[in-house]
């Protein structure tokens, strides 16, 4: 088998499931036994046991999943690397073959420090008169303080005949602060949630975007390149679409066979291997509220492992699109 490349991707057959499934229940399975499914090696989701080589014991599926798009994802490095060269080979034929065209310095410019920030954003919003689409995570900071700053700026928007529409997290929709922010605005403000959003987007009658352009948010990209713009607001309607109403009438998120939506949510990214901090930070919680849900998904499905809780989840159906 070569690096990277698992043979029995379409051959997991229902004896290979049956096997791992033994695996899982009895904690290995001899490599003998494997020989008519060795698909199950290919794809990383058995391994030899340390001690006993006649053995093998299983992999929790999104372990083996991670590795497995760990090695897909350095052959796309490599093919990138690859385009790399072709692109600045052909640079110079490029330049002869077609006139430079020149952007707009103004286009894009870099605002530093969260007062000038906040400054360049307030000015941008005074002169607004139709729209402004924001998304907004929660990095775990204050939030009523965060609110407090935008209100008034806000409002006037929604006076002058505005429209706002904002997109949070879930774990957003019974904060109170955001909660009170919006009932006592007055005017066409909307809001929605989903399970995870982009990084922080602000767009003003679409002829401006505040972006962030660090990690510690003291600095931000004020961009004004129309097919930027037009960029932002498509990846906003989008999501929109996906999310579920919150303001001004809430939809209530249903659950599903005793699986509430934020579990779903965990329970994908499970899936995916991440750890309970990255699953934390990505939906909007503490680690110890991610645990929790983990805990109360994993007695809900009746698992005794971490291993097993993402074959149950396989298993359960509850990540299916149609679920």
């Amino acid at each position: 088998m070569t690096e990277g490349h698992p043979h029995g991707l379409e051959e997991l057959c229902e004896a290979g499931k049956n096997l791992y499934a033994q695996a899982l229940r009895e904690g290995r399975v001899r490599t003998k036994d494997v020989n008519s499914v060795s698909c199950l090696v290919d794809l990383r989701l058995l391994q030899p046991m340390v001690e006993d080589l006649d053995w093998l014991e299983p992999v929790s599926p999104s372990v083996a999943l991670h590795r497995l798009l760990r090695a897909s994802e350095e052959r796309i490095a490599t093919e990138r690397r690859r385009e790399e060269k072709l692109a600045a080979a052909f640079e110079p034929l490029m330049r002869h073959a077609f006139p430079q065209t020149t952007v707009d310095s103004s286009a894009i410019s870099v605002v530093s420090g969260l007062d000038s920030i906040r400054l360049s954003i307030a000015q941008a919003t005074a002169g607004a008169s139709r729209e402004v689409l924001t998304i907004q995570p929660y990095y775990g900071q204050t939030i009523s303080s965060r609110m407090a700053e935008s209100f008034e700026r806000d409002q006037a928007l929604l006076d002058r005949g505005g429209r706002i529409r904002t997109l949070y997290q879930h774990t957003l929709r019974h904060s109170p602060a955001v909660i009170a922010r919006y009932e006592h605005l007055t005017g066409d403000a909307e809001v929605r949630t989903l399970d995870e959003v982009t990084d922080r987007l602000l767009v003003i009658d679409r002829t401006v975007a505040f972006i962030p352009a660090s990690t510690d948010r003291t600095l931000a990209l004020e961009v004004r390149h129309p097919a930027l713009i037009s960029f932002f607001v498509t990846t906003f309607e989008r999501l929109w679409q996906l999310a579920t109403p919150m303001y001004p009438e809430a939809v209530q998120q249903p659950s599903l066979n005793g699986i509430t939506p934020r579990q779903r949510a965990i329970a994908a990214l499970l899936v995916e291997g991440h750890t309970d901090a990255v699953i934390a930070d990505r939906l909007g919680l503490n680690v110890r509220t991610a645990r929790v849900h983990i805990a109360k998904l994993a007695a809900t499905l009746g698992s005794e492992s971490r291993a097993q809780l993402g074959y149950l989840i396989g298993q359960s159906g509850i990540l299916d699109p149609e679920s």
